[in-house]
């Protein structure tokens, strides 16, 4: 299935709410939103339609940009290619399932510290919309099967394979995370504080996970370390015991080398 054909997925009149969180998980607003998305010429031009509050945004296109990549079931991520120092830096990470979306922006101001993230929950006009499940702590705690897509900006085949993670809580009350994929198996440990985990290599090098309504959760870089490699993920707690997540990665140059999806099954 090509891009385009990928990002036909996502046609029709999405309604919802962009809500602006702070880095602490602070909602700082939340605005009703309606994106229609409308394919002319016989889906040969995407006609987009954004309304954000009053304004309203229309853009057309008829071809996908360096910075973006879709999925076979329509989830995406676009945002920075080239990580600099001195500059802006973000993306928008979206799943997709059933007649929902859930899109997170992280952004980052030019000090490479984590400014903020826009949380975007939307579903088809017409369509009732249903609830994710409230993530919290223990609803992640277990172990979780699933398997993982990785796709590449320089469109070689992706790879496909199995993933493992195990969520539990230590005798201290910290969060240990043994994560396999393929034959490798990474374990890590965070402190919690309240809806915010955070996991630090060493006091320069700290990965927050946040929290946030509708099942949604965002994993950052609290800061960005330039000339070592990082990720942007988002998580989404579709019910109880089904979770996709997906992940943005940049090399140690500040390349964007790929962006992985992984759906997974809460198997006990």
């Amino acid at each position: 299935m090509s891009q385009w054909e990928s990002l036909l997925k996502n046609l029709g009149e999405w309604q919802g709410s962009f809500t602006r969180v702070s880095p602490q998980g602070e909602i700082i607003s939340d605005t009703p939103s309606v994106v229609s998305l409308e394919g002319l010429n016989n889906n040969q031009t995407i006609r987009q339609i954004i309304r954000l509050g009053g304004d309203e945004k229309i853009l057309e296109y008829s071809s996908l940009g360096r910075g973006v990549l879709f999925f076979e079931n329509g989830a995406f991520s676009q945002g920075t290619i080239q990580l600099g120092p001195f500059s802006e830096f973000g993306a928008e990470l979206g799943l997709i399932h059933e007649n929902r979306r859930l899109r997170l922006v992280q952004l980052f101001d030019k000090n490479g510290q984590l400014d903020q993230f826009t949380l975007i929950r939307e579903h088809l006009a017409g369509i009732p919309a249903t609830q994710s499940t409230a993530v919290t702590v223990e609803a992640l705690l277990g172990e979780w099967q699933g398997e993982a897509v990785t796709i590449y900006p320089d469109w070689r085949s992706p790879d496909r394979y199995s993933t493992k993670m195990q969520l539990q809580l230590d005798d201290s009350g910290h969060l240990v995370q043994s994560l396999s994929f393929g034959d490798r198996t990474i374990t890590s440990t965070a402190t919690i504080n309240g809806s915010i985990f955070t996991f630090a290599q060493d006091s320069q090098k700290q990965v927050q996970v946040l929290l946030l309504p509708d099942g949604a959760s965002a994993t950052s870089p609290l800061k960005i370390q330039f000339r070592q490699p990082l990720f942007l993920e988002v998580g989404w707690l579709i019910t109880p015991n089904l979770r996709q997540r997906m992940i943005r990665s940049y090399n140690e140059k500040g390349e964007w080398v790929s962006l992985t999806l992984v759906t997974e099954n809460r198997v006990n």
